[in-house]
């Protein structure tokens, strides 16, 4: 497995240090965490730094799907800046999230999935880089928990998709997003298959024998050394 962590696990540290971190511990990939204040303190070292780059796209008061026109123009608005940050640092794939809903009455969760499709296209048009879009964990207000609609996502605008195992644990259905269409990579993480709470890999329910389907992955926990002990099981499978 071609294998990565997040720099949530590091955020705000230094971007040589974490360069130098997953070089030290044999990591491919680095996905870099896109909220806002990376952007501040960032010089351009992921740049041809001899790493796969990922970047998860910001999610912190951003919305997609959004009802509210004003929100999603710009929320689509800084998924397009941040697919522009990618181009420039050579990153070849951004994960972004399909959107949340307020209330899920079924005729505004399809009306909101409609809004997320047309978003998506918006920000496939604006960029030259891979955009990927993540499955979301059980909780009603989240878009894309649930396989039919991810599969919507994509035939309709031709998105790769992210598989975040821990997600896919508490909807109960990893194995089938596992099996779907132009998965570019996954988000590895634990959960005790009712919350989302990203945990170490075997401290939790996630059946680990479904991580030998996955051939590119990122560890996205909160904490660096859990991430290497994470690195252990994969490696032990």
């Amino acid at each position: 497995m071609k294998l990565g962590f997040t720099t949530l696990a590091l955020f705000m540290e230094d971007n040589n240090k974490i360069i130098e971190l997953a070089k030290q511990h044999g990591f491919e990939i680095i996905e870099i965490l896109g909220e806002d204040p990376f952007y501040e303190k960032d010089k351009g070292e992921f740049k041809n730094c001899g790493i796969d780059m990922r970047i998860h796209a910001a999610t912190v008061d951003i919305n997609i799907a959004s009802l509210n026109k004003g929100i999603r123009t710009e929320s689509i608005k800084q998924m397009i800046q941040c697919g522009h940050y990618a181009e420039s640092i050579n990153a070849n794939t951004i994960t972004l999230h399909p959107g949340i809903i307020g209330r899920n009455e079924p005729r505004l969760r399809k009306w909101a999935l409609e809004i997320a499709v047309e978003s998506i296209g918006k920000i496939i048009d604006n960029t030259n880089i891979e955009i990927s879009i993540e499955n979301m964990p059980i909780r009603g207000k989240f878009l894309g928990n649930k396989v039919e609609e991810i599969e919507m996502i994509q035939e309709e605008t031709g998105c790769s998709l992210t598989i975040d195992t821990g997600h896919g644990n508490t909807c109960g259905n990893l194995e089938e997003m596992l099996n779907l269409k132009n998965i570019s990579y996954c988000h590895l993480n634990d959960n005790n298959g009712v919350k989302d709470q990203h945990i170490t890999l075997g401290e939790g329910t996630l059946d680990l024998n479904l991580l030998k389907k996955i051939d590119t992955a990122i560890i996205e926990l909160n904490n660096f050394n859990n991430i290497l002990k994470s690195k252990k099981v994969i490696e032990n499978l």
